[in-house]
């Protein structure tokens, strides 16, 4: 008998993937959930460590099989030691669970999401043991913190945040970006451009109901806003809008409404009261996918409030691909990476002043034909280019060409087969999908 033939037979095991996530729950993380449907269908085994959300989930909602492995968030604030001490206690958590899975021979390469960027020591540790550790790169940290800062931002913390960017990028094996600015910013830290990897925000054809865009049942025109209800976010500017808007259009044909949750809702709802809009401006909270879907489908204008800052200049708004995918005129501030993803779809306007959001969405009420035009170019832009079939393709070739990098093991795994890149784009839209739809339930800023 030889050797070879004295080893006892084990089963082949599939790659393991794991995911780390700090700022939010697995299932409200719509890039995430993507990710993982597209590693599951293309042969990949997942894991999620992430804040634990709903207490009785052991398994991604609409996915086969991938496990969370969530931890408890005792700490939640906005100040500086706040958040130094949530994220320490992330990195703990996650440090933990992490090693739980490489010593139960699980996680045969890692991706961790930003924010925060305090991961490139475990990034050193799973690179010691020869296994790929990808960045998904979600926020400019640096960019963010000065966008929050109500004052000029301390330069100490903003050297600190890029100092923790710069490692974060340079001990991953591969950078995912989520736009060319992104990847720009990779480069410029000095990433090899061969590790950097656009894998674009968008959902998929298969999200999005098999149906036209409707007028909504009661006639109105549905300005909406989607997206988290944070500080950086300026969405106070959509209530002041709405005031502005009543002045230019005193009809009763429009309402706005506002869709998401996060830190400043309840003062947008006291704003909404104080400017006299209260009973034009809707507030729905959180929205999963479907009822997401459902809302746009009724929409006339999707509105991106975003200021003209440099982090906003460079981060593509995840809100403006959902309103693109069905179709929905946007009107926006000009930044450039708005521009790469809505092109002619959208309506510019200079400063983001309420004045200027209230005449740009009062000119699109009253002209169909361009709403139309608009509508045509978004779906075709989607169709082309946005979606998540698109997207997808290139998150699995990195995957592949990660696995297909390193050293041949003799421990069972196999590796999947390469992935067939589509001709024609994505599946139609028209098309029934196979599967569950995931529930999507972030209708996140950037992430």
């Amino acid at each position: 008998m030889t050797a070879d033939q004295s080893r006892p037979l084990r089963r082949a095991r599939r790659r393991h993937v794991t995911i780390l996530i700090a700022n939010l729950p697995a299932e409200r993380d719509r890039r995430v959930i993507r990710e993982c449907l597209t590693l599951e269908e293309n042969g990949y085994e997942v894991t999620v460590i992430a804040p634990r959300g709903n207490p009785d989930l052991r398994v991604l909602p609409g996915s086969r099989n991938t496990r969370l492995k969530p931890y408890p968030v005792y700490l939640n604030g906005s100040g500086v030691l706040t958040f130094a001490a949530e994220f320490l206690w992330s990195f703990f958590c996650i440090a933990f669970r992490l090693l739980g899975e490489v010593l139960s021979g699980r996680a045969h390469a890692v991706q961790v999401c930003n924010p925060p960027d305090v991961y490139w020591p475990l990034a050193l540790f799973v690179r010691a043991l020869g296994r790929p550790w990808v960045f998904d790169h979600h926020d400019l940290s640096p960019e963010v913190y000065a966008t929050r800062s109500d004052d000029a931002p301390n330069p100490v913390v903003f050297r600190t945040l890029t100092a923790m960017e710069w490692l974060t990028l340079r001990t991953a094996s591969a950078v995912v970006a989520t736009n060319e600015s992104f990847r720009e910013n990779a480069l410029r830290r000095g990433v090899s451009p061969a590790k950097v990897t656009v894998v674009r925000n968008g959902p998929s054809a298969r999200e999005i109901a098999p149906t036209a865009p409707v007028t909504a049942a009661d006639g109105m025109h549905r300005i909406v806003y989607l997206g988290v209800l944070g500080k950086q976010d300026n969405v106070a500017a959509v209530v002041y809008t709405a005031e502005e808007l009543t002045r230019r259009r005193p009809a009763r044909d429009w309402r706005v409404v506002i869709a998401g949750d996060g830190e400043t809702l309840e003062e947008l709802k006291e704003l909404a009261v104080a400017r006299g809009v209260a009973d034009r401006v809707e507030f729905t909270g959180w929205l999963n996918g479907e009822e997401v879907d459902a809302l746009l489908q009724t929409a006339t204008v999707g509105v991106q409030p975003d200021l003209p800052t440099r982090m906003n200049h460079l981060s593509t708004m995840a809100k403006s691909v959902e309103y693109v995918s069905r179709g929905v005129p946007v009107v926006a501030v000009d930044l450039i990476e708005t521009r790469r993803t809505a092109g002619d779809a959208a309506a510019y306007v200079e400063t983001g002043a309420p004045a200027e959001f209230a005449a740009a969405i009062d000119a699109l009420l009253d002209d169909p034909e361009r709403r139309e035009a608009m509508a045509k170019i978004a779906l075709d832009r989607f169709d082309t280019e946005l979606s998540w079939e698109h997207q997808s393709v290139r998150y699995a070739a990195m995957w592949h060409r990660l696995f297909r990098g390193r050293r041949a093991q003799a421990d069972g795994e196999t590796a999947p087969d390469a992935i067939p890149v589509p001709r024609r784009g994505p599946a139609p839209r028209h098309a029934a999908a196979e599967g569950t739809t995931p529930a999507l339930t972030r209708p996140e800023s950037n992430q």
